[in-house]
């Protein structure tokens, strides 16, 4: 096995972004616009495909959708970033290195990590073996093809949460012959409004899902879910969205985490054990006001381009500003043409305020669609996209006196 250490000149300062999803390619293309050529600050992006994930938009993929074809390297051309594709297979942060499909090792002198999470199939005996999940574009065709073939029969959602929601009424509407069958700790929509919820769960009966709340799978079977208590529900296919869990890549290069293996960060999302480490999206467990920030797209691309902007701080011997993020929505999808939307406070907690049926489906769309075009003007106006909810005093950390 080779071995190929790439390095920049001595004069360079190395920032190596580690995962291409909202928050990792924020962070890329926000840093890229703003250095300018000959600044000595060179910007390589790490991530296994060319094609950006629209994770929002999985579960239509999951039904025979064609979703856009989006080439990172396309977004990054003219910016002077670098961009390579491939695999980390581990990182070492004493020595401030990565390693990349086993075969290539690059240096860095700052690093973003934006590696992001999947789906916790490990969490439940069978998940693994058994189920479906949508944590890639291959794994969504992969659930698209199976269901196609699947004449008739029952499909088993575990999970839910909003990604076990909208997967749900997605594959009951497409699949009208199917018996959908939502399964869950918790009750869909829980955190919503009474109206809001009231109009989930009428859209969910409406396109035939069957909600079973209260209820948590032990095991995947081939052909079943045993839930707790003993009882078996048949499933031809069981779709798996309960729970995520992060790569134990940062826990293995001896980076500060936390019980769930994400990064643990100080106010500027800067790692507590190396600083020289900036943790975003999924991947960090990003302190508030309210608590710690959950996985979102619209929280993970504040998070990348506050990182960028820490770091160009850093480099100019200033100190870099705390994070800051309000929570304002929640939009959900429940089929192609309907929607519920929960108007949020910065902790996420549901206004009074909601959309449902068309007028919220079209701002669902919106949303959905939004990050890609955002990227392309942050490229050439970097301004645009360091804007967001800074939550006011829901935000604040008060520190004990």
């Amino acid at each position: 096995m080779s071995t190929q250490h790439e390095a920049g000149p001595a004069t360079t300062h190395r920032v190596l972004i580690l995962g291409a999803g909202y928050a990792g390619l924020s962070a890329a293309i926000q840093l890229a616009a703003r250095v300018k050529r000959g600044e000595g600050v060179e910007v390589t992006l790490v991530n296994p495909q060319e094609r950006f994930t629209e994770r929002l938009r999985l579960h239509m993929a999951a039904t025979g959708q064609q979703l856009a074809e989006l080439s990172i390297p396309e977004l990054l051309a003219g910016t002077g970033a670098r961009f390579v594709r491939g695999w980390v297979t581990a990182v070492d942060a004493d020595a401030r290195t990565v390693r990349i499909d086993d075969d290539r090792v690059l240096s860095y002198d700052t690093l973003v990590y934006g590696v992001g999470s999947v789906a916790d199939t490990a969490a439940v005996p069978g998940a693994e073996d058994h189920a479906y999940t949508l944590n890639t574009p291959q794994d969504a065709e992969v659930l698209a093809g199976r269901l196609a073939r699947l004449g008739s029969g029952t499909v088993v959602v575990g999970g839910s949460g909003l990604t076990g929601i909208e997967s749900a009424a997605e594959i009951a509407e497409q699949y009208p012959r199917l018996d959908v069958v939502l399964l869950g700790r918790g009750e869909p929509g829980a955190a919503m409004n009474r109206k809001a919820k009231a109009y989930l769960h009428a859209a969910l009966d409406r396109l035939g899902v069957r909600v079973r709340s209260g209820v948590e799978v032990m095991k995947v079977l081939p052909g079943a879910v045993e839930l707790a208590g003993g009882e078996s529900v048949a499933a031809d296919v069981v779709v798996w969205t309960s729970g995520t869990r992060v790569s134990p890549l940062a826990a293995a290069a001896g980076l500060a985490v936390d019980e769930r293996g994400r990064i643990v960060t100080d106010a500027a999302l800067r790692s507590l054990s190396h600083p020289e480490v900036f943790a975003v999206g999924d991947a960090a467990a990003i302190r508030q006001g309210y608590g710690v920030l959950h996985g979102t797209c619209q929280g993970g691309m504040p998070t990348g381009v506050h990182a960028a902007l820490s770091i160009l701080r850093v480099l100019k011997g200033k100190q870099p500003k705390p994070f800051r993020f309000g929570y304002y929505h929640t939009p959900v999808s429940l089929g192609r043409a309907d929607a519920v939307v929960q108007f949020t406070r910065p902790d996420d907690s549901a206004r009074r305020i909601c959309l449902t049926g068309r007028t919220a489906a079209r701002y669902k769309e919106a949303v959905t669609a939004s990050p890609w075009p955002t990227f392309g003007r942050m490229k050439k106006m970097p301004a645009s996209g360091a804007f967001w909810p800074h939550g006011g005093r829901f935000t604040r950390i008060r520190v004990a006196r």
